[in-house]
């Protein structure tokens, strides 16, 4: 079982680091864990495809502000619920986009895909640090993740 732990977002922009913050932290968590590869990434779209292939199952880890949720709140998202978004580009492609292409180009990519998105209260200030919410949930998102990432390779 080959999983990957791949954290999204922009350490530049306050809440938008939760994603990375919280890859950097199951680095160390995960470290010796055979068959686990944890990464971070600030690409998007099709530049991402490269980091999937090869790996049975994903976690992603990302930001995400759709005010529905008060800021902190950890959801776990299903990509097959996510609805396919007509991007402008290649380059603003989305997850949904990505299965699709990876299932066209018959690429090794993976059947399991699980998202944890933390609701922000900040993604566009440049600098500074994540907000008290979102900081307080870094430590359950890494507990939750790393439980996964866990029973996944045990399976």
């Amino acid at each position: 079982m080959r999983v990957l732990v791949l954290g999204l977002g922009n350490d530049l922009l306050t809440d938008d680091a939760v994603g990375i913050l919280a890859a950097r932290d199951l680095k160390r968590e995960l470290a010796g864990v055979p068959g686990v590869t944890v990464l971070e990434s600030s690409l998007h779209g099709v530049a991402l495809l490269d980091l999937f292939v090869g790996h049975d199952k994903a976690i992603v880890l990302d930001a995400i502000q759709s005010g529905r949720a008060s800021p902190g709140t950890i959801s776990e998202i299903d990509p097959r619920e996510l609805g396919a978004v007509t991007a402008p580009s290649p380059h603003f492609a989305g997850l949904p986009e990505l299965l699709v292409l990876a299932r066209e180009l018959d690429l090794e990519f993976p059947e399991t895909i699980a998202i944890f998105a933390v609701e922000t209260a900040d993604q566009r200030t440049i600098g500074g640090s994540l907000s008290a919410p979102v900081r307080q949930a870094l430590p359950e998102l890494v507990s939750r993740v790393g439980e996964l990432a866990r029973a996944w390779v045990a399976s």
